[in-house]
C-alpha cells in the first residue's frame, strides 16, 4: 500500500479493511509512518483502542474490530488466528471440541478455544468473554492432518477428524475426561476415515492414545469396524501395544484386561445423552 503522509492512522486501518485484512502488527504501523514518533504511534494506538475501533491481542498485534462485532467488542477468534500465530512464528491447529465444531461434533458450544501448538510454553489469552487455551507438543505437528477452513476473513487450520479424534484421547483432561471425549467420538467417527492413516500419524500421536481410542472405539462406542481399520494400521506402522490402564489416575488391581489394546478396565464410561 502506497505511503501517504495525509493518512491517519485511523484512516490507514480503513483502507486496510477494505483489502479484507483485520489484523495488523505495530511494526506495520511504524512502516506506514516513519515520521510519526514512539509516543505519537501509542497515543494513537490506545485513543482507537479506547474508541473500540482495534483491541490488542498480543503485544504489538492487534485485531481492528469489524462493525458487525463492534456492540460487544470481541472478535471470534477463528477470524485472526492464523494471523496471529504467523506473527508469533508458531505452527499450530485449532483443535478438541472447536475442531469437533467443524465436522458436526459439537454436542455442547466450548466455553473456550483450544489451540495447539508447538514447543515452547505460550501463555493463554484472556480477552474479555473470549479465552485461547494452548496446549503445547513438543513433537512437530504433522501438516498432512490439518485441514484449512475459510473464515470471514481469511483461513483457520484445524485438525482433521481422524487426528481430532486421537487428540480427545490424549488430550482428554483439557475437556473433562474420557466420558466427555467419548460423547464427542460417538458423533464425530461418522466422518473419520481410519484407512487414510500414515506413518506421520502414528509418529505423532501417543501409542497409549491410539491403545484407549481403539478399545473405546471397540467396546463403548459400538464402532468396531473403525476399531478395526485403525487396530490394522496401527500394527502396519510398528506400534507396539503395552499394558496401560484406561484411566491412569485410577487403581488398577483386580481389574479386568482387553487383551487385544492390552488396556486394564479401570474406569465406567458414562456418556451424555447419545
Amino acid at each position: 500500500m502506497k505511503k501517504t503522509i495525509s493518512y491517519s492512522i485511523e484512516g490507514w486501518l480503513l483502507e486496510l479493511q477494505k483489502t479484507g485484512r483485520i489484523s495488523f502488527s505495530r511494526d506495520e504501523v511504524e512502516r506506514q509512518f516513519p515520521q510519526s514518533s514512539y509516543n505519537a504511534i501509542r497515543f494513537s494506538l490506545n485513543r482507537l483502542t479506547k474508541k473500540g475501533k482495534i483491541t490488542s491481542i498480543w503485544k504489538g498485534f492487534y485485531v481492528i474490530i469489524p462493525i458487525e462485532y463492534a456492540f460487544h467488542g470481541i472478535v471470534p477468534p477463528t477470524l485472526y488466528l492464523d494471523f496471529l500465530m504467523k506473527y508469533i512464528e508458531r505452527k499450530y491447529y485449532l483443535a478438541l471440541l472447536n475442531a469437533g465444531e467443524f465436522y458436526g461434533a459439537a454436542h455442547q458450544r466450548p466455553q473456550q478455544y483450544t489451540v495447539v501448538c508447538e514447543f515452547p510454553f505460550i501463555r493463554d489469552l484472556a480477552k474479555r468473554n473470549t479465552h485461547i487455551h494452548f496446549v503445547v507438543t513438543r513433537k512437530p505437528i504433522p501438516s498432512a492432518w490439518l485441514k484449512s477452513f475459510n473464515t470471514e476473513k481469511g483461513i483457520v487450520l484445524v485438525s482433521k477428524p481422524e487426528l481430532t479424534a486421537a487428540d480427545l484421547i490424549t488430550f482428554q483432561k483439557e475437556i473433562g475426561g474420557l466420558n466427555r471425549a467419548c460423547t464427542v467420538l460417538y458423533e464425530l467417527m461418522d466422518v473419520v476415515k481410519f484407512g487414510k492413516l500414515d506413518k506421520a500419524f502414528f509418529d505423532y500421536v501417543p501409542t497409549s492414545s491410539i491403545q484407549r481410542l481403539g478399545y473405546l472405539l471397540e467396546n463403548e462406542l459400538e464402532r468396531s469396524i473403525q476399531a478395526n481399520i485403525l487396530f490394522s494400521k496401527a500394527q502396519k506402522h510398528g506400534c507396539k501395544f503395552q499394558k496401560i490402564p484406561l484411566k491412569n489416575s485410577k487403581p488398577t488391581k483386580g481389574c479386568n484386561i482387553n487383551d487385544k489394546w492390552k488396556i486394564v478396565i479401570n474406569e465406567y464410561i458414562e456418556t451424555d445423552e447419545l
